[in-house]
């Protein structure tokens, strides 16, 4: 009989998870593991009730674990566990869930009784009770039975969890082997399992750059074991590029808490990578790297690391030495060059900031077609928005400055100045209230922070007012289809008219995430008189692509069409409420063809 036939056998439920999933990678020839983690053995059905509410699972779980998990026998404790995690019948993640949530009264006999349950325990469900609490107790003789229930199909997420004080290296292995949906990262798994640095190393640094390889910089750096890597060959152009590639894929403030505050070598790894930036050849795509990292370095959330004194400075002071001087002119058709040609200066700049912010629009750098674009405040040099929010990034220039928000007045004024990257619905948003107090200007009243919120500011009104007025003027940022998109905004502000005689509003103007040279206006219609029966709002969008003139021309043109024309019988429409359409004779866009 093969190994492969044997499988059976050894998947009974006597048999502890544990061994099994030795078991199954054991008779692996390749000794490989699964993408997605070898199968748990068959048994009955996950239960599943519909129709238990959280709260009452919570209620449950508690009442039936907490006596059990004071027990000082482990052996008796973990027999418990297993009889009382049938009778609950809940799937084995979702007790997993509310076992994570439950006041212990005696660590030491939870720890024993989770070693119990992780080391022989059958049952996912009572398993998964013993790797929740391993998440809060686990040490070091605990790191080899949690890489081995990594390897079983849904345990790999909280084996993960429990191993990130222990053996973070671990850990990133089982996430990166668990989210690598295109698959792009599977040889570098292979080659960190196989212990080859050299094989590992050349797995880096052919990943591609793209965010289905790059969204997980954090897991491949740690899995990868970077920091060690770059001290055996710390002159490895190609390393070094990779290097820079995932430290500012770490900074970036597009997603949740930047990745960069939990990678544990990241001081280290910028200081090698600085050290020996000349080595990297000086082609666009590292001159652009390289600012990409000033700029994290200066105000986003690379700031923020434990630097010692002066020391951020110093590496910030070195990369200005490696980069040339900034071209004078736009670079027509190169949009690479033109991004390093409006940012060269910005994370370079000493100005004394005194008693107060310090407003700097970035344009972050994930591709030479990149648009996406920030407005970072700097409070006595400490980026803001990641330190007091985290979940996404400030909010854009025409909103924060175009708009005149962040101006002060007698009355106070709340105002956004990040929004969670999943909408503030989801995860929130970070407000702060503005308010001029005779020869000061107040922040406070902050709502929406992650953690304690910031003290209130006061700030000398002048220096306040020229600082503002000075981002306010400074569009050396903008490209020209951002140009026509500002002045076509500005322009709707100042006539409303314009768009109010159509029965539209507009809802943003700005340029295409993915088409940066191309403007787009969305105007929201909302009618007077909705047919019966129906209400809400529709949306269209006019795409106005660049036809290199100048942007206050084509600006121009936009506000004259709008003079005359209703732009519900040019513009596209994209959606909105299902009746209202269905009424006016809108028809929904097709969907998105499939990548």
């Amino acid at each position: 009989m093969s190994a492969r036939e044997e499988r059976p056998s050894l998947s009974s439920r006597t048999t502890s998870l544990h061994d099994y999933a030795l078991f199954r990678h054991g008779i692996e020839p390749d000794g490989r593991v699964p993408r997605k983690g070898f199968p748990l053995p068959e048994g009955p059905a996950e239960p599943s009730r519909a129709d238990l509410t959280w709260q009452q699972a919570q209620t449950e779980a508690t009442d039936a674990l907490t006596p059990l998990l004071r027990d000082p026998d482990p052996v008796r404790a973990a027999a418990a566990v297993h009889r009382a995690a049938a009778e609950l019948a809940m799937p084995h993640r979702t007790l997993r869930a509310h076992t994570a949530r439950l006041a212990l009264a005696d660590e030491d006999a939870a720890r024993r009784t989770a070693r119990q349950l992780t080391r022989t325990g059958t049952d996912a469900a009572a398993v998964g009770v013993g790797m929740a609490l391993l998440i809060r107790l686990g040490e070091p003789e605990d790191v080899p039975c949690l890489k081995a229930l990594g390897m079983l199909r849904g345990l790999a997420t909280a084996a993960a969890a429990a191993l990130d004080p222990l053996d973070r290296q671990a850990a990133a292995l089982l996430v990166i082997r668990g989210r690598d949906r295109s698959e792009q990262l599977t040889p570098l798994a292979e080659a960190i399992t196989s212990g080859d640095a050299e094989a590992t190393r050349s797995a880096l640094v052919c990943l591609p750059d793209e965010p289905e390889a790059m969204w997980l910089a954090r897991r491949i750096a740690e899995a990868a074991d970077l920091h060690g890597l770059l001290r055996a060959r710390p002159q490895d152009a190609e390393l070094l590029a990779l290097t820079g590639r995932l430290l500012h894929r770490m900074a970036d403030q597009l997603e949740s808490r930047p990745d960069i505050l939990d990678y544990r070598p990241a001081r280290a790894v910028y200081e090698t990578l600085v050290r020996h930036a000349d080595r990297l050849p000086p082609t666009p795509e590292h001159r652009a790297l390289l600012l990409s990292v000033a700029l994290d370095l200066h105000s986003g959330p690379a700031a923020l690391l434990d630097w010692r004194p002066g020391r951020r400075l110093a590496l910030l002071d070195a990369v200005d030495g490696l980069l040339p001087a900034a071209a004078q002119e736009p670079v027509p058709g190169d949009r690479e060059a033109d991004w390093f040609r409006r940012n060269r200066h910005l994370p370079f700049a000493r100005a004394g900031d005194g008693d107060r912010p310090r407003w700097e629009v970035v344009v972050v750098h994930r591709s030479p077609d990149s648009s996406a674009v920030e407005t970072r405040i700097l409070i006595d040099g400490v980026p803001l928005v990641p330190a007091a929010f985290g979940k996404g990034s400030g909010n854009p220039p025409e909103y924060l400055l175009d708009s005149g928000r962040l101006r002060a007045a007698p009355e106070p004024r709340e105002v956004q100045l990040a929004e969670a990257y999943c909408t503030e619905g989801c995860c929130g948003a970070l407000y702060v209230t503005i308010r001029r107090d005779g020869d000061e200007v107040v922040w406070d009243g902050w709502r929406g922070a992650v953690g304690p919120p910031p003290p209130p500011y006061r700030f000398d009104a002048t220096a306040y007012d020229a600082e503002l007025a000075r981002a306010e003027r400074d569009h050396s940022w903008c490209w020209p289809a951002r140009s026509t998109a500002r002045l076509i905004a500005a322009g709707l502000r100042d006539r409303p008219d314009l768009t109010s005689r159509w029965e539209v509003a507009m809802s943003w103007v700005a340029t295409d995430w993915r088409d940066p040279d191309t403007t787009v206006v969305q105007l929201r219609f909302t009618p007077s008189a909705p047919p019966p029966g129906t209400g809400g709002s529709l949306y269209f969008t006019w795409r106005l692509p660049d036809d290199d003139g100048p942007p206050r021309d084509r600006a121009d043109a936009v506000l004259r069409r709008l003079e005359t024309d209703d732009p519900k019988a040019f513009a596209v429409f994209g959606g909105g409420n299902d009746e209202l359409a269905e009424a006016l004779g809108y028809r929904p866009p097709p969907p998105a063809p499939r990548a």
